[in-house]
């Protein structure tokens, strides 16, 4: 998944996954973690990525592997050292993805202050929708997010809820990395995360709850992927 799709037709190639843990303090509470006081920072290799209709591939050696549904920004142009002002100004797109962490192999990592990488950096642990082109939003932080298991409900929550809005993300970021086009960001997610077995079908949604942006389809993005055993062989 090298270039990412917005629903007016174009294409970006895909670069950074620039995550962002913690930014919802329902779901710090409910994994029993400090509400953060800046953005806690983690990263994906875009080998993660997965396009709607794909399927995740379980790994062996995790026995608790969830779903975390999540805004996902993608950035039309970059720079260093963004004022809010122009923060979202840089913002080619907005899409629906889902964090998929292996969560025990996560709390193990967290035990030992060791990186996350081995919990959420495995193929196939970042699907992700067609984007939604900036333009068509008027307030990135008025979506809803969403996401059913087998048509059940699982997660529901509004980007209001957000610790750090986008625009403050983009200003954060950029002050320590050099961000480009074609960077995306997964801004957090609500709580109601929990565990994915073979066989479930994951559906993710995201809305623009704005007056003018319920139900019009052209503000709308969703995915939908199957979780998969591993191999016999690993």
């Amino acid at each position: 998944m090298n270039e990412l799709r917005l629903l007016d037709g174009s294409t970006i190639a895909a670069r950074n996954l620039f995550c962002i843990g913690r930014n919802y303090a329902e779901h710090a509470a409910e994994l029993h973690n400090p509400v953060p006081t800046e953005p806690v920072v983690f990263l994906k290799p875009s080998s993660a990525l997965l396009s709607s209709g794909g399927q995740i591939r379980l790994p062996v050696w995790s026995r608790d592997v969830q779903h975390e549904v999540e805004l996902v920004v993608l950035l039309g142009e970059g720079g260093r050292d963004i004022s809010n002002d122009q923060a979202l100004a840089k913002v080619a797109g907005y899409g629906v993805g889902i964090d998929v962490t292996a969560r025990d192999i996560q709390t193990r990592a967290k035990q030992n202050g060791l990186p996350w990488t081995l919990a959420k950096g495995l193929d196939t642990f970042a699907p992700l929708s067609e984007f939604i082109p900036a333009g068509r939003i008027a307030d990135p932080q008025a979506l809803q997010l969403s996401l059913e298991i087998n048509g059940q409900p699982r997660q529901r929550g509004n980007t209001a809820d957000m610790l750090f809005p986008v625009a403050e993300l983009i200003v954060w970021l950029s002050a320590r990395f050099s961000l480009a086009r074609g960077d995306l960001l997964f801004t957090g997610s609500p709580a109601g995360v929990g565990p994915i077995v073979p066989g479930d079908r994951l559906t993710a949604r995201l809305q623009d709850y704005s007056p003018s942006g319920r139900n019009n389809s052209s503000r709308s993005a969703w995915l939908s992927v199957d979780a998969i055993a591993p191999p016999p062989s690993l």
